[in-house]
């Protein structure tokens, strides 16, 4: 990681010293001064990272172009979304458009199946066949693609869930007639699909839980099955807390309120 600027929050440089890949990191606010490196004007992917008002998850547009910098600058007067942008390009300037509409086409399909992130992209582009040893290449272009911007901060490609969902990691809140189970990671506590939550909360709730759910709803995360609301598919929480809240309809202590098979709460399992 080269911090351009020496600033954390400007311009960064990300790579694998062995491999070709580069990733440009672009607060959306420094498009001028990007233009200052000759890296950004290479053909390549981009990635658009942003938050919307009524989307439950994070947002992303995938794109790929012969000029990085000039696409972002011409997706700066017409999406309103985004905050950062990541360009994607070869520090050998190997990559072809062959290459580049393939890792397109691939990541946006990544993006779908990770179910992270909210897609931006109207389209789904094309796929082709590439040769197998092309392929290979471009597969391990991906691999490495995808380490550049979980270590930026954009972990767009990794499931949400543990990688088999153990039963000895899960955990379970429990309130009236709802339960949810889950499991706590680095990122922060995944509800499983098909848990269920309060479909009211009381009244002394924090305006907070209301926005959440409604975006919840909004997004058909959750459904309303009578007198819960039950999860649609897996969801991330930034916190236990938050996830609690949710499922109990109230404000909530996380670290007490999720626990496992055995009854002990998270924060015993993970605070002492």
């Amino acid at each position: 990681m080269f911090l351009t600027d020496g600033s954390p929050r400007g311009i960064k440089l990300a790579e694998i010293t062995s491999n070709i890949e580069l990733a440009v990191f672009i607060p959306r606010n420094q498009i001028n001064e990007a233009g200052k490196r000759e890296e950004v004007f290479l053909p390549g992917l981009y990635f658009l990272f942003g938050e919307s008002e009524t989307s439950s998850k994070p947002i992303v547009y995938i794109g790929q172009s012969r000029n990085t910098l000039d696409r972002i600058k011409k997706h700066d007067q017409q999406k309103d979304f985004w905050n950062y942008a990541v360009l994607i390009v070869s520090k050998t300037k190997s990559f072809t458009q062959t290459h580049i509409e393939y890792l397109e086409a691939l990541a946006v399909s990544k993006a779908i199946e990770a179910n992270r992130y909210e897609i931006e992209n109207g389209n789904t582009p094309r796929h082709f066949k590439v040769s197998e040893t092309l392929e290979a290449d471009l597969l391990d272009n991906f691999d490495t693609i995808k380490i550049l911007l979980s270590t930026l901060g954009f972990p767009l490609f990794e499931g949400l869930a543990g990688s088999a969902k153990k039963q000895a990691a899960r955990l379970f809140c429990k309130a009236k007639n709802a339960k949810a189970e889950g499991e706590y990671g680095d990122d922060g506590l995944v509800v499983f699909k098909g848990s269920a939550a309060v479909a009211e909360f009381a009244p002394t709730s924090n305006s907070g839980l209301f926005l959440l759910r409604n975006k919840l709803i909004e997004s058909k995360v959750l459904e309303k099955e009578g007198d819960v609301c039950v999860f649609k598919e897996d969801y991330l929480f930034s916190s236990p807390s938050a996830a609690a809240a949710q499922i109990q309809g109230r404000n909530a202590n996380g670290w007490v309120e999720w626990k496992d098979a055995k009854g002990r709460t998270l924060d015993e399992l993970k605070r002492k």
